[in-house]
């Protein structure tokens, strides 16, 4: 097996981010699903449609609210490793995560306490929680080709391995835009990369994860 995870979603321009998914990345997306010629069969005879696949074995999706997730993804493409694909909803952005996210990431919120309204300082700390799909689950993806659909690709698939954020690093850029939102940072980023700050590579995933502090220090000092 090649692993394209390497080179993740291999972009290298704004214009990639939004781009048609690529056969690579069509061949991901249908590896989710136990019927992947009856998906194939669908998107040939309407290739600008929606499609609704299985979450928990190739992938999880973690939903947040459009302006928080513009936060999280923009904390992902500074300051952490990046993302994979992300697709947008009306009012939603959905990141697709590695496997077992949706397990995982919601107990490392409620260890965090997370919701909670205030904190010894008075500071106000709340913060949508995220809508974790895994095991069992279904969702709505963007269709092959840009259209009228509502539903869209900010990162499209590009290759058959894409690297996807877990739910350590999710939690890391959750809880620093849980911060953000506390003290008033200013209005959400254009949650459309940027070129050079969504493509993800060994070397990058390597640098998080050697020279950032760990993951219960980042947490202290996201909420301090």
């Amino acid at each position: 097996m090649t692993n394209d995870s390497r080179r993740g979603n291999g972009t290298t321009t704004a214009a990639r981010a939004a781009a048609d998914v690529t056969p690579s990345g069509a061949a991901w997306l249908t590896s989710a699903s136990p019927f992947p010629r009856s998906v194939r069969a669908l998107w040939s005879a309407r290739p600008s449609a929606p499609t609704v696949l299985p979450t928990g074995t190739v992938f999880d999706v973690v939903s947040l609210p459009d302006l928080y997730a513009r936060r999280v993804l923009d904390l992902l493409w500074t300051e952490g490793p990046g993302s994979g694909p992300v697709a947008a909803l009306p009012d939603r952005i959905m990141i697709f995560a590695a496997p077992g996210t949706a397990d995982r990431l919601p107990a490392l919120l409620r260890w965090e306490e997370w919701g909670r309204t205030g904190s010894a300082d008075g500071q106000a700390r709340s913060a949508p929680a995220p809508l974790c799909h895994g095991q069992g689950d279904a969702v709505t993806i963007p269709p092959l080709q840009k259209g009228a659909a509502r539903v869209r690709w900010l990162v499209a698939p590009e290759v058959r391995y894409p690297w996807l954020p877990g739910p350590q690093v999710l939690l890391w850029a959750c809880t620093k835009a849980r911060t953000q939102v506390a003290e008033g940072a200013e209005a959400a980023p254009d949650p459309t990369p940027r070129a050079n700050r969504f493509s993800i590579s060994a070397d990058r995933v390597l640098e998080f994860s050697r020279h950032q502090a760990p993951l219960a220090q980042l947490v202290r000092a996201a909420d301090s």
